[in-house]
């Protein structure tokens, strides 16, 4: 994994902030938003040959995806079927027999640690949103990031979804109960989903862009502490489980039982995937008659299309949406 910096993920917050404050006359990332959902779609067909290898694998990729669309939106859906998926493909051991593992020692600080964090943030995100604290956002941004950190397994293509759902659909469902959640518009969060594609780094570097809109209303310098809260809220539970899992893995993936696991949990994240793009189509203008609709349409698939069959860099077909924004 890349060594975070900080001019690189707190910038582009900025900066698409900038570029729209300055151009009220063109709406320029407005084919971003197709684009971003090109991105996923390469991203579920690169995943596929990796993630579904036999008819119980292709099953549960087809379940998830669906349960995926209409569940959306739902507290803790994805660690539900991600954990589903690797039951499943664990009820047959006769596929896949233990072999013998000779015991070793496990230094469990890092995960001790790790779940401290966890339960602490949630404690204190829970108590400020109960006592409606003033200042409650920064703690709750917090808690809403290292939680996406923890239980996202997939890497950034399925944490982009899960943040979509996370600040953009869920507040929009719970508004009347909770009326002070985070809440970041879709078509922001679905910009800054396209334009983090062309930003050097590891595409995690989404949460400092979505740590920047949660508290913008704050100004300039709670902006940079939300862009510095969301990445280290998103890089902090790898970082942990990294330094816990990779000493024992080669130890852990010869239990057979881990083997078998990791075939459902891929075939469950494929289906996330999958059913977080249907879910994130539906929010764009596609299928309405208008030439809008047909431009976008073109371009989710020409972004798709050029990623599977072509090497043209990201960035550059980020930067080719814009100017199209820019003369359209």
């Amino acid at each position: 994994m890349d060594t975070p910096c900080l001019h690189y993920y707190v910038c582009p917050f900025f900066f698409v902030e900038y570029i729209e404050g300055t151009t009220k006359h063109f709406d320029i990332f407005k084919f971003i938003v197709p684009m971003a959902t090109g991105f996923l779609i390469f991203a579920c067909i690169a995943a596929l040959p990796y993630s579904v290898k036999n008819l119980v694998t292709a099953v549960i990729a087809i379940a998830a995806a669906i349960a995926t669309y209409v569940f959306f939106g739902k507290p803790f859906f994805v660690p539900l079927l991600i954990v589903a998926g690797g039951c499943i493909t664990n009820l047959s051991r006769k596929r896949i027999p233990q072999l013998d593992v000779k015991p070793g020692k496990i230094r469990w600080w890092n995960i001790w640690l790790f779940a401290i964090i966890f339960i602490a943030a949630g404690i204190l995100s829970e108590v400020a949103r109960k006592n409606d604290w003033q200042n409650r956002k920064p703690a709750n941004l917090f808690e809403n990031s290292y939680r996406m950190g923890s239980l996202v397994f997939g890497g950034g293509n399925v944490l982009m979804p899960i943040m979509y759902e996370q600040f953009s659909v869920r507040p929009e469902a719970v508004k009347n109960r909770n009326p002070n959640a985070i809440h970041i518009d879709k078509k922001d969060m679905l910009t800054g989903i396209g334009i983090v594609r062309a930003v050097p780094g590891p595409v995690f570097s989404i949460g400092s862009y979505t740590g920047g809109l949660a508290l913008k209303d704050g100004g300039a310098g709670m902006q940079i502490i939300g862009s510095i809260i969301g990445m280290v809220g998103i890089f902090l539970p790898s970082a942990l489980l990294v330094l816990f899992f990779f000493p024992i893995w080669n130890r852990l993936k010869k239990y057979s039982a881990i083997y078998r696991s990791l075939e459902g949990i891929n075939a469950a994240v494929l289906g996330i995937m999958v059913g977080s793009t249907f879910y994130i189509l539906k929010d764009i203008t596609l299928f309405d008659g208008t030439g809008v609709g047909f431009i976008n349409i073109g371009i989710v698939l020409g972004t798709a299309v050029t990623l599977i069959f072509t090497r043209v860099p990201a960035p550059v077909i980020v930067v080719l949406c814009v100017v199209l924004g820019y003369f359209l």
